[in-house]
């Protein structure tokens, strides 16, 4: 049987052990892994690994020896309880054996829990569970992860006290990043909310968000926004010393200024720009673009994006022979000088 998105979501937090198994396929890995960890926990519970109740395979071990599938779904385990027997990456080399184990299954057996990728129509593994009475094939999808799922990991994380900013704030990152790094950013939301009774708030939020660019160059783009020339020597020194690369700094300094430039030529003003900005930005870090944006104005921001272009310009030219560092700190500068002129 073929299960749709909402009547997976709802199998998945609570699957029927008297099902023979289930097809959990779809073209992002991390999707389908997550998905399947979720079901494996709620079929089997949190001990199946140490009572010997979960047994693994692959779709290439099912080529060499196609047998190791059945006999896994009838041994007999010596804990009592649920048990599965899990193929990963599977796919129509592989269905022979895994067919045979469909036909051979009864009651008391383990239950089989198969991922694929990407799967066609016309997949005779697909096409298997999707007509077994008893058996279910769900495809999964690049889809954003609605509230509803991302309750489910606020939950599981022991997060529950969520207001309505934070929530909003947390679809949106959601939304922008991959599966897998928002489900290891709600773990470190767990560890850094452990014994806080305090509500979810977005700057809880913003310390343990992925960031899109590495800290100290984050700390470089503000001090050349905010004005602070003297600064700008040392932190350039150390991004130097990490093996940053002068075109970088000046790719990154120019997506900054582009940002600040949307955000304060928005029709609607800064207010309203600063919630246009994607990925989206909370918290303290929100409030400082925004202030860096109303100081520097959108005409003055015209002039900085000029002067990145010229400079990005010379770095990339045959014949430039100056340092290339020096080129973006000679830039930097100016740029931190004209924050500062009124």
């Amino acid at each position: 049987m073929k299960l749709n998105t909402r009547e997976a979501d709802g199998y998945f937090a609570r699957p029927d052990a008297a099902k023979t198994g289930i097809l959990i396929y779809g073209g992002d890995a991390m999707r389908v892994a997550l998905k399947r960890q979720q079901l494996l926990a709620a079929l089997l519970g949190p001990a199946a690994e140490e009572e010997m109740r979960l047994s693994r395979l692959s779709g290439a071990d099912l080529r060499k020896d196609p047998a190791q599938v059945l006999d896994a779904i009838k041994s007999v385990g010596f804990f009592p309880g649920q048990r599965a027997v899990f193929v990963d990456s599977a796919n129509d080399s592989a269905a022979p054996a895994i067919l045979s184990a469909l036909e051979e299954w009864e009651p008391g057996d383990a239950q089989l829990v198969i991922t694929a990728g990407q799967l066609k129509a016309s997949s005779k593994l697909r096409k298997a569970f999707e007509g077994h009475r008893n058996a279910y094939a769900v495809g999964i999808y690049d889809d954003p992860p609605s509230r509803g799922e991302i309750e489910r990991l606020l939950g599981e994380a022991d997060i529950r006290d969520v207001p309505n900013d934070s929530m909003s704030a947390l679809v949106d990152i959601a939304n922008d990043i991959g599966p897998g790094d928002f489900a290891r950013m709600v773990e470190k939301l767990s560890l850094y909310k452990h014994q806080d009774s305090a509500p979810l708030g977005l700057d809880d939020i913003e310390a343990v968000a992925p960031q899109s660019t590495e800290a100290a160059l984050d700390d470089l783009l503000n001090i050349v926004a905010e004005g602070r020339t003297t600064e700008i020597g040392p932190v350039l020194s150390r991004l130097q010393a990490q093996g940053t690369q002068a075109v970088g700094l000046c790719i990154g300094a120019t997506r900054h200024f582009r940002r600040l430039y949307a955000v304060a030529s928005d029709p609607g003003g800064p207010a309203q720009g600063i919630g246009r900005v994607r990925p989206p930005l909370y918290g303290k870090r929100r409030d400082r673009v925004l202030r860096q944006a109303q100081g520097w104005g959108a005409h003055r921001l015209e002039t900085a994006l000029t002067v990145l272009t010229d400079t990005d310009l010379l770095l990339r030219s045959a014949g430039q022979t100056a340092p290339a560092l020096a080129l973006v700190e000679r830039a930097l500068i100016r740029l931190a000088m004209l924050s500062r002129a009124r």
